[in-house]
């Protein structure tokens, strides 16, 4: 009874505006806390057939159900817009009400002017939050979503009220089926248009987030590592093509120290230390997460730094090893894996993912020591990499018959001692 008081829906005709016809129109004023405001219905109706006290036209005629549907209608939805602003908190008033019924006021943001205007923001951070790579990622993602808009609604661009959970599912249906992409890429798609999202709600552009009732799940994949014999096979392969053998030598290089691509491209000669315990080091930070990852270098990666210490790439350009762009990388190691024999499709990636097993875990490298040298920022990533190879499970299990053994032989000795006693 108190909430009627406060607020309060009247359909009335204003019989001072009689046209010409003798039709006046209707009005429904909304009333809260004592103030009045008026919203016009765009409906004119014959007064003799208005009944005041129930607000609604008397009389049989499919144009009395009409009008009389149009009422009700309005005052659901006046209803509807307090029952909203009270959910969520917000001043109530009677201007209020009605602006949240009418839309006036209220800024309707499309989707895609939303994402070109936060890849905006990411570009101008990019070198200093954020790396290209990272804009490029976002870039895809918004050629994605707009693809899936115009095949979906047959439109350039859709409001952000247009958004709800069928959105997000046909979103991933469409990734899967339509683009052909696998489950893990398409679930990362789906989180960074989350990110998206999330930053028209929060910006008060969207009144739910349907994104929140979408969990992305990932299936466990596969991860290649090359193993020693196929390190050695490319380490002595003989490549008649210069760049070729810079990008196996790089390709090497963060086989051995488990740098991502990123992080090597922006080595120079002054992240290389050595320490008072005479041990040379590369120390830097990793640009995807500005957490250091100092790694102490075995020999071979000292001899390809030692290889290169009087290229152009240090005397022109400050650059420890002469790194192309990523895209290069990727190519030229496709070529190297063909010439050399090896049946794993190389990348960047693999070289961090073997130096992570192959190198170090399969040699007994703690994984703590080996988390710290990635520079991860979580102990359940480099847990990712981890791979308890058979030989290394072998190799365990003779160390433990050793023990066994030892033991056998040190309580036979014992018991042979007490008898000769």
């Amino acid at each position: 009874m108190k909430s009627t008081q406060r607020f309060s829906v009247l359909i009335w005709a204003d019989k001072r505006k009689t046209d010409a016809n003798g039709n006046v129109p209707l009005y429904a004023r909304i009333t809260y806390l004592g103030k009045r405001v008026e919203i016009s219905l765009q409906r004119k109706i014959d007064p003799k057939k208005w009944d005041a006290q129930a607000g609604f036209l008397k009389g049989p005629g499919q144009d009395v159900k009409n009008v009389n549907a149009a009422i009700a209608e309005a005052s659901n939805e006046i209803r509807l817009a307090y029952d909203d602003l009270k959910r969520t908190d917000e001043f109530i008033s009677a201007d209020v009400i009605k602006q949240r019924y009418t839309g006036e006021g209220i800024v309707h943001r499309m989707l895609l002017e939303v994402f070109d205007e936060h890849n905006k923001d990411l570009e101008a951070l990019v070198g200093k939050d954020y790396v290209k790579a990272t804009l490029t990622k976002y870039n895809t993602v918004r050629s994605k979503t707009a693809d899936y808009i115009l095949y979906k609604y047959k439109k350039q661009d859709i409001y952000l009220e247009s958004i709800d959970y069928a959105f997000v599912l046909g979103l991933e249906m469409y990734l899967k089926t339509h683009e052909g992409i696998e489950h893990n890429t398409a679930m990362r798609y789906i989180k960074n248009l989350k990110k998206v999202i999330n930053l028209a709600f929060n910006n008060g552009w969207l009144k739910t987030n349907s994104f929140n009732l979408f969990k992305c799940t990932y299936k466990k994949v596969h991860r290649t590592e090359l193993e020693w014999e196929e390190i050695n096979i490319l380490a002595d392969h003989h490549f008649k093509v210069k760049r070729l053998e810079e990008v196996r030598d790089i390709f090497l290089f963060c086989c051995y120290t488990g740098y991502a691509f990123v992080d090597v491209e922006k080595l120079t000669p002054q992240h290389i230390v050595t320490g008072i315990d005479k041990v040379t080091w590369v120390k830097t930070t990793r640009t995807k997460t500005c957490i250091e990852s100092n790694v102490p270098l075995i020999p071979r990666a000292k001899e390809i730094i030692e290889k290169y210490r009087n290229h152009d790439c240090g005397i022109v350009l400050n650059k420890l090893l002469p790194v192309k762009s990523n895209q290069k990388m990727n190519a030229y190691l496709k070529e190297i894996g063909d010439l050399a024999g090896i049946t794993k499709i190389l990348t960047t990636h693999i070289a961090r993912h073997t130096f992570a097993t192959t190198v170090t875990l399969d040699n007994d490298v703690p994984m703590e020591t080996v988390s710290k040298m990635l520079g991860h920022t979580k102990f359940s990533t480099t847990q990712l990499y981890a791979k308890t190879k058979d030989r290394k499970v072998n190799r365990d299990m003779n160390a433990l018959k050793t023990r066994l053994r030892e033991q056998e032989e040190l309580v036979e000795a014992e018991l042979n001692g007490r008898e000769l006693a």
